[in-house]
Formats: C-alpha cells, sequence, structure tokens
C-alpha cells in the first residue's frame, strides 16, 4: 500500500518532464551534472545506446562509446535530476532490443546502420 502512495507522488512529481524519444541504435549526447567538492560542472558524454530498461520512473538505458581505444559503458537513470539535457544526434536502425554485441567489436565494425533521413 505504502509503495503505491510513493509511486503516485514520484509520477506527480516528474509528470512535467519529458525526455526526448529516442531507442536502441540511437546515438545521443547526454549532460549531466557532477559535484565535486564545492564545485558543480556539467559533463556530456556521447555514444551510442544499447539497451533501455525498465518502465516508469525507473527507466534507464545504457550509453557506450570507445574512447582511445578503451569501451566505456555509463547507466544513466532516464528521469535523474542530475540529467540536465538528452541530445538525439542520429537515428540508427537495428534489429535487436540489447545491442550487447558491440562490445566484442572494435573498429568499422562497431558502427550501427544509419538512418539517410537523417
Amino acid at each position: 500500500m505504502t509503495a503505491n502512495v510513493i509511486e503516485k507522488i514520484l509520477q506527480e512529481k516528474y509528470q512535467n518532464i519529458k525526455p526526448p524519444s529516442f531507442s536502441i541504435g540511437d546515438t545521443v549526447r547526454v549532460h549531466a551534472r557532477f559535484k565535486e567538492g564545492d564545485k558543480e560542472r556539467v559533463q556530456a558524454f556521447t555514444g551510442t545506446v544499447i539497451a533501455i530498461k525498465g518502465q516508469g520512473l525507473n527507466k534507464s538505458f545504457t550509453v557506450r562509446r570507445v574512447s582511445y581505444g578503451v569501451g566505456v559503458e555509463k547507466i544513466f537513470p532516464l528521469y535523474s535530476p542530475h540529467i540536465v539535457q538528452i541530445d538525439v544526434l542520429a537515428h540508427s536502425k537495428v534489429r535487436r532490443a540489447k545491442l550487447y554485441y558491440m562490445r566484442e567489436f572494435s573498429g568499422k565494425k562497431a558502427r550501427v546502420k544509419g538512418d539517410s533521413s537523417s
């Protein structure tokens, strides 16, 4: 019973937040706010969305990029107050719900098919 009440309160709080529509395989830039000591800054992370999990306010997504030859993955909660903005840079056509196989590829094999209309 109390879980339902908490869920309702959270839904009312976050009902005005409308995150952009993106799907698996899209290239996104996520601007996240980080606090280091007494300073606060915004850091952008650009990569390919390889997974979307959860539903409602618990939805999260995983973004992967290769930086200096090392694969980096970050998991972001979609409704996190630390996310300042999400930019969708490119839409891609994929035929899988999770792109975990991308972890094994490097170089040109790690690309996904881009949409010609964008």
